[in-house]
């Protein structure tokens, strides 16, 4: 397969093995090659932020309002006992999203349209309209959540011209705001996961007890807690993020002039370092996220008694008595922020996923006329998602539901996405390693399990 003509800065990891030099540590190795760099640690961050891209944004995504409160009633109902998974699902996440990007980079399509040539049509239109539904009643809870975080920051605000507005303010940046700049938006938005971090720290949290918990798993075996853990799965690898991760690969090289599938098809060492870099510096953020915030609730909420959180905004506000106004006010305005990042993130992984499984024309990269259809499914998915919240609908059930329909997806398209990239035929000399294999299928049986788990949460 012909060589991408892309421009990519020298980079020094080799494989997926080596999680931690696809973090912040191996970016620093690899801009230190840079010439003009020297020893400047301000130069060396700029120049690793500008290796992060599609990556950082999906890992970031992760974390939106419902994975907060996920987080949160972790914290909340078990202390520190949980955070052991943050550390566990890190692998686990990253190598099935890496996967994900390699197979855009390889093949020039994204994860629908391959799903649609190997497998037929009828896979696929029931995996992407699941796929819809799980991610509509998400992006409901999400919208709910942040109107009610502002609430919490300015109580006199109305709910409903919060929701409205939030809808209709990230429905305007999905549809007109350039591709180029739009990934820049997404990209800073990042940035906001730090609020959690430092709220964390001013929690004050004990930090022997948190080390020790990260490192030893705690199970009890109750019938709760390991639900809470099939939540917290599958809030964290969700299908969402493997249409988008696939597709923004996609749509990276569309933004540099590879705007036909034969033109993006194949791919040297160069752009898969870049994507691995960014991958795994994305996953690691996320769930280092995962880790302060429970670290935080259980050392707040958990050692003063309040043990049931039912929304990010709960969580914000049941903090505030103890951890004091700063802590409050990060973790409000982080569920705002996150929002405006993780829900359009969800409604184009449902749009990428239909047009392509319909054969139409999508992408953040074309207009609003040439898109109709990607652009229309963003419109639909964000109206009904903005309905729930004035339609006596629970968000918790409304989260509950989107984590049952996710549980019957996720391992069904863990499947596909394994069978497609072990195939040498398709994915040449960047087909799955064995390494890659059995974290890949390991991840397939737990998310089995998980989404078996969450259906019998309902009966």
């Amino acid at each position: 397969m012909a060589a991408k003509k892309r421009n990519i800065i020298e980079r020094t990891i080799e494989g997926p093995a080596e999680a931690l030099e696809l973090g912040i540590e191996s970016g620093q190795k690899i801009v230190n090659k840079i010439p003009g760099t020297g020893v400047n640690p301000f130069k060396k961050a700029k120049s690793f932020w500008y290796l992060l891209g599609p990556g950082l944004t999906t890992g970031a995504s992760d974390d939106d309002p419902s994975g907060i409160a996920t987080y949160s009633q972790s914290g909340a109902q078990y202390g520190f006992g949980l955070m052991w998974l943050a550390a566990f699902t890190f692998p686990l996440m990253a190598v099935i999203q890496e996967i994900c990007a390699r197979i855009g980079l390889v093949t020039g399509r994204g994860l629908a349209g391959n799903i649609r040539v190997h497998f037929g049509r009828k896979v696929l239109y029931v995996s992407t309209l699941l796929l819809f539904a799980a991610n509509t009643f998400n992006i409901g809870a999400d919208l709910g959540a942040m109107a009610n975080a502002v609430q919490l920051l300015v109580p006199h605000f109305n709910f409903a011209l919060l929701a409205v507005g939030f809808t209709v303010l990230i429905l305007l940046l999905q549809i007109f705001t350039p591709y180029v700049k739009y990934a820049k938006y997404l990209k800073w938005l990042a940035l906001v996961l730090f609020a959690y971090i430092l709220s964390s720290i001013l929690a004050h949290p004990d930090w022997h007890t948190v080390i020790n918990h990260s490192i030893v798993p705690h199970i009890t075996f109750s019938k709760d807690q390991i639900l809470l853990i099939c939540a917290i799965l599958g809030t964290t690898i969700t299908p969402y993020l493997f249409f988008w991760q696939t597709s923004q690969e996609i749509e990276d090289e569309i933004a540099v002039g590879q705007t036909t599938i034969s033109s993006r098809q194949g791919s040297d060492k160069e752009p898969i370092k870049k994507m691995r870099i960014d991958v795994w510096s994305g996953m690691f953020l996320s769930n280092v996220v995962m880790f302060f915030i429970i670290a935080a609730c259980a050392s707040v909420l958990f050692k003063h008694g309040v043990t049931n959180i039912t929304s990010a905004a709960q969580a914000a506000d049941a903090l505030r008595p103890f951890a004091g106004n700063a802590t409050f006010w990060l973790f409000a305005a982080g569920i705002v922020g996150m929002g405006l990042l993780a829900i359009p993130v969800m409604a184009g992984a449902s749009a990428y996923a239909i047009s392509e499984s319909i054969g139409k024309r999508q992408g953040l990269n074309t207009k609003l006329k040439q898109g109709s259809a990607f652009y229309g499914v963003i419109i639909i998915s964000m109206f009904l998602g903005l309905g729930m919240n004035f339609l006596g609908i629970n968000p918790i059930k409304a989260l509950i539901y989107s984590a049952v329909l996710n549980g019957v997806v996720a391992p069904v398209i863990i499947v596909l996405i394994m069978l497609i990239s072990r195939k040498k035929s398709v994915m040449g000399e960047w087909k799955n390693g064995k390494l890659s294999a059995g974290i890949g299928w390991l991840l397939a049986g737990l998310m089995a399990v998980s989404g078996l788990a969450a259906i019998y949460s309902l009966l």
